[in-house]
């Protein structure tokens, strides 16, 4: 199962060509897992951080297919690829219309209050199993 959020490009993603200047696209790729986590997990940033939680990236691993630029919308897909002790790989693809303008994989690490990796709770580890991408 995907999820799915949809992201207007703004003059702020934008550099003075008119087209979304990369790290940008980082800042996008984390509100999709914000939202994700907040929608599908159940367990938002926002109560992450004052239970002392957090998921920060470990690995992100960029494709830029094609430029997007200022008024677009990108449809965003997140899937999980893999779900392991105490972290998880996502993939994330942003189309204008049918066109891929980038492919995202990238790894988050739960971290415990003590700020080093800990194993997934059951509930979310459920949670994230429930998104893993369907092999063909």
């Amino acid at each position: 199962m995907s999820y799915r959020r949809q992201v207007r490009i703004e003059f702020n993603h934008c550099d003075p060509a008119g087209i979304v200047f990369y790290p940008r696209y980082f800042e996008m790729t984390n509100s999709v897992c914000e939202n994700f986590f907040r929608e599908e997990v159940g367990y938002s940033y926002h109560a992450m951080m004052a239970d002392g939680i957090g998921v920060p990236t470990a690995r992100i691993e960029t494709d830029f297919r094609a430029p997007s630029r200022l008024g677009e919308v990108l449809d965003w897909t997140l899937v999980v690829e893999k779900v392991g002790g105490s972290s998880v790989t996502f993939r994330q693809e942003a189309r204008c219309g049918a066109e891929l303008r980038l492919t995202v994989r990238l790894v988050l690490v739960w971290l415990t209050p003590e700020m080093k990796p800990g194993r997934w709770p059951e509930r979310i580890r459920a949670a994230l199993a429930a998104h893993l991408e369907e092999k063909p």
